[in-house]
C-alpha cells in the first residue's frame, strides 16, 4: 500500500496536470508507450504519482528522464542493460519488469536480462555494452570508480557517454529511493 495517496486527473491542481500530461505524453516509443502508467482510474503508476507532491521538482525530473532515455549517445541495448543493472542492485520489481520489456524491444535476450539482473557474467556482443554493464555494476556497488576503472571505461565509451551514464545510474537510483521511501512500485 502506498503511503502517499494516488491522484487521479480530477484532483490534480493546474501544475500537476502539467506534469502528469508531460509524464503521460513523453512516451516516444513502441516499447515505452506499450507500458501501462496509468491505472483504469488515471492514476500514475510507480514513481510518477510520487512526482505530483510538488510539481516543479517533479517537472524536472520528468524532463531529466525523458533526456536520458532519448537524448543520450548510448545505444538503446547499452541504456537498458545499464537500468536494469540498476534496479537489479535496489531491488526495484518496477524498473525491473517496465525495464525488461523495454529491453526485449531494443534486442536484449531474455539470456542477457536474467544475467543483467541476476548480477551474473554476460557475453554481450558489443564493447560498449560491456563497458556500460562493468561500469554500471561498479557504480552501484562503490559509488565510484577506481582510477584503473575509469581509465577501462572512459577508454571505450570516452568522457561524455561516461557523463551519460552516470547520470542515467544517479537518475534511476532516485527513482527506485523514492518508490521504496513512498511504498510504490515495488
Amino acid at each position: 500500500m502506498s503511503r502517499i495517496p494516488r491522484l487521479r486527473p480530477d484532483d490534480l491542481d493546474e501544475s500537476q496536470q502539467r506534469l502528469y500530461a508531460a509524464i503521460v505524453g513523453d512516451r516516444k516509443d513502441g516499447a515505452v508507450a506499450a507500458l501501462p502508467l496509468v491505472d483504469d482510474d488515471g492514476h500514475l503508476a510507480g514513481p510518477f504519482n510520487a512526482m505530483l507532491l510538488n510539481p516543479d521538482l517533479g517537472m524536472a525530473l520528468q524532463q531529466l528522464g525523458t533526456a536520458v532515455r532519448y537524448r543520450g549517445e548510448l545505444s538503446p541495448r547499452s541504456r537498458e542493460l545499464a537500468i536494469l543493472a540498476v534496479a537489479a542492485a535496489w531491488r526495484c520489481q518496477f524498473e525491473l519488469d517496465a525495464h525488461s520489456v523495454i529491453g526485449e524491444g531494443v534486442g536484449l535476450s531474455a539470456a542477457e536480462m536474467a544475467a543483467t539482473r541476476d548480477d551474473k557474467p554476460v557475453r554481450l556482443p558489443d564493447d560498449e555494452e560491456t563497458a556500460v554493464l562493468v561500469a554500471t555494476r561498479t557504480l552501484v556497488r562503490n559509488a565510484d570508480l577506481a582510477q584503473d576503472e575509469y581509465d577501462s571505461a572512459a577508454a571505450v565509451l570516452g568522457p561524455a557517454k561516461l557523463f551519460e551514464l552516470s547520470t542515467l545510474v544517479g537518475y534511476y537510483s532516485l527513482l527506485a529511493l523514492q518508490m521504496r521511501i513512498f511504498d510504490v512500485g515495488r
